[in-house]
């Protein structure tokens, strides 16, 4: 086969290795950590842990401020908390992508405590909790437990830990929590704002007495700020409840329900890291995807591409607003010589980063504000959209290949991996935004020329994609993903996420080979550990879209328990072994779109009106999208199981104003009414 000699021995021994893993274990089950509570959260249960040694980490975000939370549980259940706290609009220099300050707070960053005159740490962990929060509650002794509770400032830049001691026992304890209170001033001449305060204190320290049922409260408190600016004030306890409600406001939008707990779950997670990345810069909000170095900027990807046409759906006045003020950086870049539009704009909006050169960027935003000004369904927001859409369409006309598919000088990946001078990717978010820049034409009353013109351009190019792209590859028919490649790649599933079924059966079996499919969900290219989230998300997605639902569930219950339930919990993650698995904000979102889009197959055609594809799975009765933000209206989606197919019903207030019975695979059109 050729793919033999282009791989090279180390090649074949991991792809042997791929292929004996994936036959023991196709869908990469493991056991479960973590379990679900009933208030919203999971829960790792230490105590009955008979192999506690463990480490994780998990973001948590507010406006101003984020933290990345590594905890150490070892053999004795003894923990060590270490925050890595980043202030994305305290600026360092240079001041490029990676300048927001950072700085790692150890787990001797903790007020001592004392019991009874003995030193007394931290406890042994009985539980671990996240619900937006971490919690994370020990025993001091036989009688005292310490309850942590560490969470960002929704408005503030300070990340918090509140704590609570509580004698369970039957005996008067003395506790004593010693003074912390670590201040330190940058250097002025590495700070863009100049110096920068940053203090760590515990408000409420000092002696007690505790009686049987009685407890004492303190907080760790972590803030940044310019050296000219007042010490922040905070209250803990309104900030853990602001924390609450917003977390419970997320939850209370767009909510999945279906016979599968784990499936609910890890899409109510994802919302909140999806929504909770977004930071109030000096250049508006910015959705940013996090992970310790990417902040207060947007990119072409991340946020056009993966997040904006989720926020539409949301129904997340943050999530709308950042989306929105992304697509004005971005169109601040037009111009009429047609050169390429940044694939970043840093730094809170005042430079920009382009050093993978065109990733097809333009096809990005084209499918990303197209999808979010339909389905976001307010006609001014739209027709401000308009004039960056066309253009974006425009310069992937001029960007045309011979063979009739759209040129760039990588992808997303930034030459990670090969992507040719044409990659499928990049034209098949091309197609999409012709689509859906025809419906939105149709909607501003553009002229019936041109959505004709964007749907001819739609049906050449596709015809030019299978000529191009289309391809026995490893004796798969699927796709090349560029001129000459001979290796399976996980971006083949793009045109399935775009409507585009025609090598469907071959592209879903290469996906599900040995050779792509890992415990992790789809390596980036065949025989390679590499994997990324976001690859895993669209492909999966475009397989239900696909139809292919009986053969894709498996894996994608497999997948999110894994996610909410495994090892490394509770979001979808970036990638192997780049990154340590960072929870980068959009992969949620695009977690969220294989439900929206891929289970229920709902695809904006005006700004009132969508189609409804849906793939109710074998053995489920019903499953429904619950107060949906969208189309200028909330309302709930159901597909239940009919005498003779499935049954579509759409309500406003509890009432149905559209109830349309369909076969299975079929297609409802959904126009809301005011």
């Amino acid at each position: 086969m050729r793919f033999v000699q282009t791989m090279g021995l180390s090649g074949l021994l991991m792809g042997a290795s791929l292929v004996a893993a994936h036959a023991q274990n196709p869908t990469g089950q493991q056991a479960d950590r973590w379990r679900i509570e009933p208030d919203g959260g999971i829960v790792w249960d230490v105590s009955s842990d008979k192999s506690p040694e463990h480490n994780d980490h998990i973001e948590m975000s507010g406006r101003q401020v984020s933290v990345i939370v590594e905890y150490q549980i070892g053999k004795t259940r003894s923990c060590r908390v270490n925050k890595h706290v980043v202030w994305p609009m305290l600026r360092t220099i240079p001041n490029n992508t990676h300048a927001s300050l950072a700085r790692d707070y150890r787990n001797s960053v903790f007020p001592e405590i004392h019991i009874d005159g003995k030193k007394a740490g931290t406890g042994r962990v009985q539980t671990i909790g996240h619900a937006g929060r971490m919690t994370i509650v020990s025993h001091l002794s036989d009688e005292l437990e310490l309850t942590r509770t560490i969470f960002p400032s929704t408005t503030q830049p300070a990340v918090i830990e509140n704590c609570v001691i509580r004698n369970t026992g039957g005996t008067r304890h003395r506790v004593s929590i010693g003074a912390l209170n670590k201040q330190k001033v940058t250097d002025t001449r590495r700070g863009v704002y100049g110096a920068y305060a940053l203090d760590a204190f515990c408000m409420n320290p000092g002696k007690t007495k505790l009686a049987p049922g009685d407890s004492v409260a303190f907080s760790v408190v972590i803030t940044g700020r310019t050296a000219e600016e007042a010490p922040v004030k905070l209250d803990p306890v309104a900030e853990e409840q602001a924390r609450r409600d917003y977390v419970a406001a997320l939850w209370d939008k767009l909510i999945f329900t279906c016979p599968d707990p784990v499936l609910e779950r890890a899409f109510a997670f994802a919302k909140v890291r999806a929504a909770e990345s977004i930071f109030a810069t000096r250049g508006g909000l910015m959705h940013g995807p996090g992970g310790g170095r990417y902040y207060a900027a947007i990119w072409a990807n991340d946020q056009a591409e993966y997040a904006n046409p989720f926020f539409a759906y949301l129904g997340d006045a943050g999530g709308s607003e950042s989306a929105l003020n992304s697509f004005r950086h971005f169109a601040r870049f037009m111009n009429d010589a047609y050169e390429p539009i940044p694939s970043s704009i840093i730094a809170e909006g005042v430079d920009i980063w382009h050093g993978a050169g065109d990733r097809g960027d333009g096809a990005m935003i084209a499918y990303g504000a197209s999808r979010f000004a339909l389905a976001h369904g307010d006609r001014k927001t739209a027709e401000e959209l308009w004039p960056l859409i066309a253009w974006c369409l425009e310069f992937c006309s001029r960007k045309l290949t011979k063979e009739g598919v759209v040129a760039s000088d990588s992808d997303e990946l930034e030459n990670r991996f090969p992507s040719g001078d044409a990659n499928l990717c990049t034209s098949s978010l091309y197609y999409d935004g012709l689509l859906s820049a025809a419906y939105l034409a149709e909607e501003l009353g553009k002229g019936s020329g041109v959505a004709e013109r964007y749907r001819h351009q739609a049906k050449t190019l596709r015809a030019a994609m299978e000529t191009h792209f289309g391809a026995s590859v490893e004796g798969y028919p699927t796709y090349q993903y560029y001129d000459g490649n001979e290796v399976l790649r996980a971006w083949i599933c793009i045109p399935l996420t775009v409507g585009i079924f025609d090598r469907a059966e071959g592209t879903i079996d290469a996906l599900f080979s040995p050779r792509l499919w890992t415990d992790d969900g789809l390596a980036s290219q065949a025989g390679d550990r590499t994997f990324w989230d976001r690859s895993t998300l669209y492909g999966m997605r475009g397989m239900f879209a696909a139809g292919a639902t009986e053969r894709c569930l498996p894996y994608f219950k497999a997948y999110s328990r894994r996610r909410l339930l495994g090892d490394h919990v509770p979001y979808p993650v970036e990638a192997y072994p780049e990154g340590n698995k960072r929870h980068l904000s959009a992969e949620s979102a695009l977690y969220c779109r294989v439900v929206t889009e891929g289970l229920f197959g709902i695809r904006p055609v005006g700004l009132c009106a969508f189609t409804v594809t849906p793939r109710l799975p074998n053995g489920w009765d019903a499953m429904a999208l619950e107060k949906i933000h969208a189309f200028g209206q909330v309302f709930d989606l159901s597909v239940a199981r009919g005498a003779e197919g499935l049954v579509v019903t759409v309500s406003k207030h509890g009432q149905p104003v559209v109830k349309e019975a369909i076969a299975e695979g079929g297609t409802a059109t959904v126009t809301l009414t005011d």
